[in-house]
C-alpha cells in the first residue's frame, strides 16, 4: 500500500481553531484507495515550518504529499496550481514578518502542482461540492509549505507528487468569528480532502 502525507495547520492569525488539523487528525491512519494516511500538523512560523515539513518528509518517505490550508473567505474547495519562491504577509504565530523575501534564495520563481488538481475539482463538483482551481496559493506559510514539497521532490524525490488545497472555514470557526465568513460543515470539508485522496489514488 502507498503512503499519503497530509498536513494541516495549527492556528493561526486571529483564528481561535483550524479546521485543516482536525480533518488531518481525524484521516491519520484511515486507508483510502491504495493509500494509508499519515497526518503531520505544522506550526504557523516562517523560520522552522519548512524544514519540519521536510523532516518529516524525509522520515516517511511517502509516495504523495497534500497539504491542507485554510482560506478565511473563500467558499469553494481550491486545490492550488503553483507555487511562487516569495514569503510576504502577516506575522507569523512567533511575530516574524518577511517581506519580499525568497523561499529559497536563487530557486525556480514557480512550481506547479503534480496532484491531479483538474480531476479533483471536477469530481467534487460532481457530487455536490463546490470547487474551483485556484492560481494563487498568496504568499504565506501555505504557499511556503507548497513550494518546499515540490522543490524537495524536483530535486530528490521525482516521482513523488505534491500539492497543495485551501480549504473554507468550518461553521465552528465561522460561528466565532461572529459569523463574518463563508463557512462549511466540517463533515462537508472533511468529505472534500477524502474525495482529493480518492482522485488521487485512481490516477
Amino acid at each position: 500500500m502507498k503512503k499519503l502525507l497530509l498536513t494541516g495547520f495549527e492556528p493561526f492569525l486571529k483564528h481561535p481553531l483550524n479546521p485543516t488539523m482536525k480533518i488531518a487528525q481525524e484521516l491519520h491512519g484511515v486507508e483510502i484507495g491504495n493509500y494509508k494516511v499519515h497526518s503531520e500538523i505544522l506550526p504557523v512560523e516562517f523560520n522552522q515550518t519548512g524544514d519540519i515539513f521536510i523532516a518529516h518528509i524525509k522520515e516517511k518517505s511517502p509516495d504523495a504529499v497534500l497539504s491542507l490550508g485554510l482560506a478565511g473567505g473563500r467558499s469553494q474547495i481550491t486545490p492550488e496550481r503553483i507555487a511562487i519562491n516569495i514569503n510576504d504577509g502577516p506575522a507569523d504565530n512567533r511575530g516574524y514578518q518577511p517581506v519580499d523575501e525568497p523561499i529559497i534564495e536563487g530557486g525556480p520563481d514557480g512550481y506547479f502542482t503534480t496532484l491531479p488538481v483538474r480531476a479533483m475539482v471536477e469530481k467534487l463538483n460532481e457530487i455536490g461540492l463546490p470547487a474551483k482551481i485556484s492560481n494563487t496559493a498568496g504568499a504565506y506559510l501555505c504557499n511556503h509549505i507548497m513550494y518546499r514539497a515540490l522543490q524537495f521532490a524536483a530535486e530528490e524525490r521525482p516521482e513523488m507528487k505534491a500539492g497543495f488545497i485551501h480549504i473554507p472555514a468550518s461553521h465552528e470557526l465561522a460561528v466565532q468569528q461572529g459569523g463574518r465568513m463563508p463557512s462549511w460543515s466540517h463533515e462537508d470539508l472533511k468529505a472534500a480532502v477524502y474525495t482529493c485522496i480518492e482522485v488521487l489514488a485512481e490516477e
